[in-house]
């Protein structure tokens, strides 16, 4: 082993340290008592003896120690991802250690180790999870296995490359355990509540014989008088309806709450809720739009639509420029020819910033069937239930609730102009956008 790599690799454990304190302290005390002094003479020389065979038994086999990293090929945005760790000995005797990973830097973690122990020859596994907070690439670095023997005076790094980089999607996992509650009909335990279908759709499936509990009301009197017994109507619930979800990706959707935007919770939504339209025969589609640009992937109820839509979400970022939504009406009125529903993901702090917005939501829902999702402020919820004693945090509280205030007069005003809205926290965002789907659809509204 080169001279350089060997001082590269070797650390001095605390135990080392200690041991050469007590050493220090007896050799003062040998001042006073000449026998303490040729017991630190006889100490040290036996310290110095162990730290040799420490670096013997530690170097003597070479690269005695393998390790691999095991990730996913992506990783789910807010949600936590399993990472697996082996590490094999090739020594004769049992040691320990600590592996030292060099985690993206999105993670801010500088300090991360788990420790470790290994039987002669033998192997382990480690596991622990992590949760990314924004979609894109993370690169992990290279992988470090620090390993002491049982002296513990010395210890040796070995540094293996296992550079890997894993691309961060939106939240499939959520989709996934979305998929499998809907197969156990267990969905109301996630909050999503099914709803009695009142009345029938008005598209025509098939004419069947009347049968006692049937609609008098679907009656087919031609059918009826070429049969001789009496014949109904047997109608369908609508399909093929288009679907957008419309993501405002200005600066008001870069608002954190848990570590994720809220531009991360509608995406995650959007995940979601795009497979459940489509399961229910609905066409999908998204919408994203900032201040000068406006992108359409069209609707469409085909297999492959699901992972176009994950591709193009796994792009989208927020910018710091105010969203034009004048440009984004004028934009559906030439794309859309048909009439649509449309639930858009934005946020409103204030009534007068959702009263300059109006005119054209209201020109949206003249065209389109408009549903507006915006966001609680959880932080001002927080505030608002607590108790105050100093007068400062009185006031802050007073202005809290006239921001909670707020945010229920802008849905009584969209309310008046006739557009549907829903105020929803944003932990509780996909839940509450699927049940609102839910509704509409049992309403006969969709």
């Amino acid at each position: 082993m080169p001279i350089t790599r060997f001082y590269q690799s070797l650390f001095f454990r605390n135990r080392l340290y200690l041991s050469l304190g007590v050493l220090v302290l007896v050799c003062i005390t040998g001042f006073f008592i000449p026998a303490a002094f040729t017991a630190a003479l006889i100490g040290f020389a036996v310290w110095v003896g162990l730290i040799l065979l420490d670096l013997l038994m530690l170097y003597l086999p070479g690269k005695a120690i393998e390790a691999e990293r095991t990730l996913a090929e992506r990783f789910s945005n807010g949600d936590e991802n399993p990472v697996h760790y082996t590490v094999r000995s090739k020594y004769g005797f049992p040691v320990r250690g600590e592996v030292m990973d060099e985690l993206p830097f999105q993670f801010q973690r500088r300090d991360f180790t788990i420790p470790l122990k290994l039987e002669a020859g033998g192997e382990t596994h480690v596991h622990f999870t992590l949760r990314p907070v924004e979609r894109g690439e993370y690169a992990f670095g290279k992988l470090h296995v620090y390993t002491w023997s049982p002296f513990g005076l010395v210890c040796r790094r070995f540094s293996l490359d296992a550079a890997q980089t894993v691309k961060v999607y939106p939240s499939f996992i959520q989709l996934r355990n979305y998929e499998l509650f809907s197969v156990k009909h267990k969905l109301n335990e996630l909050g999503v509540h099914r709803r009695r279908v009142i009345g029938h759709s008005m598209e025509f499936d098939h004419i069947k014989e009347y049968i006692r509990g049937d609609d008098v009301r679907t009656l087919n009197w031609k059918a009826t008088a070429r049969r001789g017994n009496l014949m109904v109507n047997s109608y369908t619930e609508e399909r093929s309806q288009l679907v957008y979800c419309v993501i405002d990706k200005g600066r008001n959707m870069k608002m954190p709450f848990g570590g994720l935007t809220l531009l991360d919770y509608a995406i995650n939504a959007t995940l979601v809720f795009s497979n459940v339209a489509m399961q229910k025969g609905d066409k999908s589609g998204l919408i994203t739009f900032t201040g000068k640009q406006t992108e359409v992937l069209p609707a469409s109820n085909k297999k492959v639509q699901l992972n176009k839509i994950l591709d193009q979400l796994y792009a989208q970022s927020t910018d710091w420029m105010e969203t034009d939504f004048e440009r984004l009406g004028v934009h559906l009125r030439a794309s859309l020819s048909q009439r649509s529903f449309l639930m858009l993901f934005t946020n409103f702090e204030s009534l007068s910033g959702m009263q300059r917005q109006l005119p054209y939501l209201r020109q949206l829902a003249k065209y389109h069937m408009l549903l507006v999702v915006f966001f609680e402020n959880t932080e001002l919820k927080a505030l608002n239930e607590k108790r105050m004693a100093e007068t400062e945090d009185i006031y802050m509280q007073v202005i809290a609730q006239k921001f909670a205030h707020e945010k229920k007069q802008i849905v009584r005003e969209l309310a008046q102009a006739g557009i549907m809205s829903l105020l929803t926290p944003p932990e509780h965002l996909t839940v509450n956008v699927v049940n609102k789907y839910l509704e509409l659809k049992s309403r006969m509204v969709l």
